[in-house]
């Protein structure tokens, strides 16, 4: 049985901060200096992180607080990439065997990474991986596992970076994260509601795969029917799961979406004005606050992400 949701309390998190301490880096928060006339961004580096991604918060806290035994038997997981990363970076240094069910199309980049980090790779289409994280299961693994996004201790460990965030920036007045399950705007949110309820948290979506900006219009977890994959593989899932929902709908103020050309925009004006490379998914806040829909600012634009094959991401910013 699974525990009943309930909400991340700001003591958890600041415990997690303790626990993952070593582990990760505390990243640092800069302004995207753009004209007059546009937001006040800033933006929280989460590239920065050793596997260039913020999944090795979460992963980090989840495997600390395994019991002995249940680390024996190795882990787990479910990612297209990024917390496939995470959770073997932690697995290795706390020297438990890893395995990874991972979305076959996901960047080469990302796959060559994990097997480097000792997980063994289970490539299944993107529709199987969605469904096994729905069902928390799948022939073949073994040991404990560690949801990538609906477990309370991987979500704490994201919180972290709502206490940096708060830190760095108590006079923000939004804070934009991308959605893919919602791990990270849930984790992120319940920092910054405990610390300042004022400060706007907005979730964010590319349009071909938008279920959170859908739920929260029909006011009802959904599928997103018209689903397509794209170069932002690390953001907008197939569906919302009732859980996540659960958990985003205290801490989180309102949805955008944004087209693949916006995301592209972002990804250059990064590259181009703070020589920040991005994924597809880091760089989707950016295009959210360039919209005007988060207000004028400060909004922090959290950068999730900059695991991108090199090659594609040239041919992106140069299209």
């Amino acid at each position: 049985m699974l525990e009943p949701v309930r909400p991340i309390q700001l003591s958890e998190i600041q415990e997690a901060r303790e626990r993952i301490a070593k582990t990760i880096v505390r990243t640092p928060l800069i302004r995207l200096e753009l004209g007059p006339d546009d937001p006040d961004i800033r933006l929280k580096l989460e590239n920065l992180q050793p596997i260039n991604a913020y999944k090795l918060r979460g992963a980090a806290n989840a495997v600390a607080m395994l019991p002995e035994s249940e680390r024996q038997r190795g882990v787990w997981t479910i990612s297209a990439g990024n917390a496939g990363q995470g959770v073997a970076y932690a697995a290795r240094q706390a020297g438990v065997p890893c395995a990874v069910v991972v979305v076959e199309t996901a960047p080469a980049s990302k796959l060559e990474r994990m097997k480097k980090l000792g997980a063994r790779l289970i490539p299944v289409p993107y529709d199987v991986a969605w469904q096994a994280l729905d069902e928390r299961s799948f022939p073949g693994t073994e040991g404990t596992f560690i949801h990538p996004f609906d477990d309370h201790n991987f979500i704490a460990g994201h919180g972290t970076m709502g206490l940096e965030i708060f830190e760095d920036a108590p006079d923000a007045a939004a804070v934009i994260a991308s959605i893919g399950g919602g791990g990270l705007i849930t984790g992120v949110a319940s920092a910054i509601k405990a610390l300042k309820p004022e400060i706007k948290v907005f979730g964010v979506e590319p349009e071909t795969a938008a279920p959170a900006a859908l739920s929260y219009k029909m006011g009802s977890p959904q599928v997103f029917k018209n689903w397509k994959a794209s170069f932002v593989d690390g953001a907008g899932g197939q569906s919302m799961f009732p859980r996540m929902w659960e958990r985003m709908k205290p801490v989180v103020d309102g949805y955008i979406v944004v087209s693949l050309e916006e995301t592209k925009k972002a990804m250059r004006l990064m590259a181009e004005k703070a020589r920040i490379i991005s994924e597809g998914a880091g760089a989707l806040p950016v295009a959210a606050a360039l919209t005007g829909k988060a207000g004028k600012g400060p909004i922090i634009a959290i950068v999730s992400g900059g695991n991108i094959d090199l090659n594609k991401f040239c041919e992106l910013v140069a299209s």
